[in-house]
């Protein structure tokens, strides 16, 4: 079973910015004449907490590196079957974390650069795999 961390950080990103962006500026305000209910300030202290957090990991595993475990042998014996690496994100252009959309290229692949890619046949896969030929080689 794959999931989209991706996704789900979004989610959660977004649902607690929105918690703390209401409390803010609509039940700070409506709480001066009535009181609140316990359930909204655990929401609202949970929320707090956890929205810069969320937001940091987002930006980072978005835009910064991300984290890959190699699957296979097939990089051996540089890399090792259970070796984790960090990944530049930004290496060959930004993408949008959940569509994948690219916002702008800032690069391309050189001969022996180490490439993580997913085959549109079945996107939950990462292939992690070395670029050794390049547009135009015959």
């Amino acid at each position: 079973m794959s999931f989209n961390l991706a996704l789900i950080l979004t989610v959660l990103t977004a649902f607690t910015g929105i918690v703390v962006f209401v409390n803010k500026f609509v039940w700070e305000r409506a709480d001066r004449w009535q009181t609140s209910s316990r359930a909204r300030e655990t929401l609202v202290e949970y929320s707090k907490s956890f929205f810069p957090v969320l937001l940091f990991v987002l930006i980072i595993r978005s835009f910064v590196f991300e984290p890959f475990r190699i699957p296979s042998g097939s990089m051996e014996p540089t890399l090792l079957q259970g070796d984790f690496i960090f990944v530049k994100k930004y290496s060959y252009g930004l993408r949008l974390p959940v569509s994948e959309q690219k916002v702008f290229e800032t690069g391309s692949p050189k001969r022996g650069d180490v490439a993580v890619f997913r085959l549109p046949k079945n996107p939950s896969v990462n292939y992690i795999k070395r670029v050794v030929g390049l547009p135009g080689d015959v």
